[in-house]
């Protein structure tokens, strides 16, 4: 355990590091940058610089790279060398303060929504000082925000960092109302990382994982996860070995990764790391899916990251569990009472008046191609917003609606009838793994997000939102003679107001659907559904009021959305067809004819015969091989109507309609003829080799 403090975070330029190397002026300059939002020196940062290169040189690093995060949701590094070649023939090392602070990667060829073209390539990385620079694989890396030669954002860390300061902001004015002199306010991020392990000899061999992912072929296997005997089971330990060096690389990057269990499905597994300010663990849930993927090729195993990879089975999610917080406390915190805890029940209702508000917002942060197989089934939420506040929150809620007294519900014991067994003390909530936006005790754990996700997007949707109705709430109490009252009365408001988006019930129930239909509550079952809210004119006035995205930036991610989600679907039609013309209709083919010689094999051996079982299977294999063409076409049909379509919206309509329905029913006859081809004629690894190995 002593070598477990000794490395974690060795290869971060933390707080701790900088005190130790930076000159005390230098570093109270920049502790001011990165706590108040100071500007900062250029000469200040030219000291920080050396101390930076200084520092990475010594732990083996040769280059550094401004790390950033593109419209892809991806991580984009471009590597440049400290080294400075001299007239006498020498090389120092150098790495100057406008070099940490700025850099200027091509911004034509990411992702720009129509920001930028080819011929306007200029784009600027800039230093983002609130989260550490850290070495990965021998090289500097600076976490940076990333924008257009105009000064659109063009990432997703800039969103996300402007809407940390409209939440703070309001929170902060929220708090002098109550009589808090509070600088700042922070939210906070929880990211459980689920994913999946198969043997890479396995995923060599599916040409769809490679390429999309996900398994677009795969019939049902024997077994699957019905005996539910894989979830927190013993780690198999080849799975355990990786789970360790995982924890090692991450701990020395300062990442807290804390947990690590098996998850539900066969090869599914999940691991957590412990809170922290959201832009810091969003940086580290990027380099935890990052180092998941290249840890496991050192075990013989590859890391599947999509929402779906196997129907019929859980999928992977990425809950974001949200928080605000000063720096001594949780404001989400109800206490031992939560019925007369003003300052909670008033950021309890934002939340509340926040979600029902912009219910569509929160759902397009979820919306992609893969986590469209994944909402509503196996453990994901619906795709219906609903909130969860539990049993004791719930009546305190109801109590404020009904303008009753709320009465606080003494703590209950768990006492399990065995005296050597300890008595604990029971949670105030239950959970509910049905629910999209739940409370779990000083938290909102928000379960939609997939497996795959930037969950920037989420946080930056969720600070601006929760901005907003605490705007709402300063607004009609600020003046007031009586500051309790009229925070208890839009408390009261804010619930009534909004009571429909709070469900505790099972969000899987068609009757739950029906209701929240009644209730006037949004069923966007797609992204295809979904994207469009984004240029309604509420959501986009929300974003220019909170200066977190302007219009132009805001329609530029709306498409982004639908151009990813059209080439996806196309990358995924394409490798299905390519699939069938290239390996399964010709493996129903070539077995068709082993069957085919069999019967005659067996015929000219004895006329007498009747090979009843082969004639039989033949015509089957007949059946399927005419099936399997005549979706083909239809498949390909589809695809080129789709390709041909200008209009994203349209295009983004006929790959979910059109070239999704066709993949569906190509799948179904495949996948029969999976069940009835032999192993041997077989041409893919099938869901029982791959989800069940040693």
């Amino acid at each position: 355990m002593g070598r477990i403090a000794e490395e974690y975070g060795t290869l971060v330029f933390n707080d701790h590091t900088m005190q130790e190397l930076l000159p005390s002026a230098t570093y109270k300059a920049l502790a001011k940058t990165i706590k108040q939002g100071k500007p900062l020196d250029i000469e200040v940062a030219n000291v920080v610089a050396h101390a930076m290169k200084e520092w990475a040189v010594a732990h083996g690093a040769t280059h550094y790279t401004h790390w950033f995060q593109p419209l892809s949701g991806i991580t984009s590094e471009k590597h440049d060398a400290f080294l400075n070649p001299q007239k006498d023939g020498r090389a120092i090392m150098t790495f100057s303060g406008k070099a940490l602070i700025q850099g200027e990667p091509d911004a034509s060829s990411f992702p720009s929504g129509g920001v930028r073209a080819t011929f306007e390539a200029r784009g600027y990385t800039a230093w983002d000082p609130t989260s550490y620079a850290f070495i990965k694989d021998e090289v500097l890396c600076i976490p940076t925000a990333f924008c257009s030669y105009t000064g659109e954002a063009l990432d997703k860390k800039t969103p996300l960092l402007r809407s940390m300061e409209a939440v703070s902001q309001q929170a902060c004015k929220v708090l002098a109302l109550f009589g808090q002199d509070v600088a700042r306010v922070t939210t906070t991020v929880g990211a459980e990382q689920e994913y999946f392990l198969i043997k890479e000899s396995d995923y060599e061999q599916r040409q769809d994982l490679i390429l999309t992912g996900r398994t677009l072929f795969g019939a049902p296997p024997c077994k699957g996860q019905e005996m539910e005997e894989h979830y927190f089971g013993a780690i198999r330990p080849t799975v355990n070995e990786f789970m360790k060096e995982l924890d090692e690389e991450l701990w020395k990057l300062g990442v807290s990764a804390k947990t690590k269990h098996n998850e539900v499905a066969p090869c599914q597994h999940e691991l957590a790391p412990m809170f922290t300010i959201s832009n810091v663990a969003i940086d580290h849930n990027l380099l935890t899916m990052e180092l998941m993927r290249t840890v496991a090729s050192r075990h013989g195993l590859v890391c599947l990251q999509h929402e779906k990879p196997f129907v019929g089975i859980n999928g992977s999610g990425k809950h974001n569990n949200w928080s605000i917080a000063t720096d001594h406390e949780n404001l989400l915190d109800p206490g031992d009472s939560p019925a007369s805890n003003l300052r909670f029940l008033v950021f309890l209702a934002a939340v509340v008046q926040a979600v029902d508000d912009y219910q569509d917002l929160l759902r397009i942060t979820v919306a992609s191609a893969g986590n469209d197989h994944r909402l509503g089934a196996n453990e994901a939420p619906p795709a219906v917003i609903s909130m969860f506040l539990g049993d004791e929150l719930g009546r305190v809620v109801d109590a404020i609606i009904s303008g009753e007294k709320g009465e606080t519900v003494d703590s209950v014991y768990m006492d399990l009838g065995v005296s050597v067994l300890p008595s604990f003390e029971r949670d105030n909530t239950d959970r509910n793994r049905t629910s999209p936006f739940a409370f779990t005790g000083n938290k909102f754990e928000f379960r939609m997000p997939g497996s795959q996700i930037n969950l920037a997007d989420a946080n930056t949707i969720l600070n601006t939102i929760v901005a907003k109705s605490l705007k709402c709430f300063i607004e009609a109490v600020e003046g007031a003679g009586d500051f309790e009252k009229a925070a208890y009365k839009w408390v009261r408001t804010a619930l009534t107001d909004h009571q429909r988006i709070i469900f505790n019930g099972d969000g899987y129930t068609d009757e739950w659907i029906e209701e929240a239909e009644r209730r006037g509550l949004m069923n966007l079952k797609s992204t295809v559904d979904a994207a469009p809210h984004m240029l309604d004119p509420k959501n986009v006035a929300l974003f220019e009021e909170f200066g977190v995205l302007n219009e132009v930036e805001n329609h530029s991610r709306y498409e982004v959305k639908l151009d990813t989600y059209s080439k996806l679907i196309n990358i995924e039609g394409q490798t299905m067809s390519h699939m069938t013309k290239r390996k399964i209709a010709p493996a129903v083919t070539t077995y068709a004819e082993q069957v085919a010689r069999t019967i005659n094999a067996k015929k000219k051996a004895n006329g007498d015969l009747k090979p009843k079982a082969e004639q039989k299977l033949l015509a089957k294999l007949n059946d399927g091989a005419n099936a399997i063409s005549d979706a083909l076409d239809v498949l390909d049909e589809a695809l080129a109507k789709a390709q041909g379509t200008d209009d994203v919206l349209a295009k983004a309509r006929a790959y979910h309609d059109e070239v999704l329905a066709a993949m569906e029913s190509l799948r179904a006859v495949c996948d029969e003829m999976e069940g009835i081809v032999s192993t041997e004629a077989w041409p893919l690894p099938t869901y029982n080799k791959i989800l069940f190995y040693c």
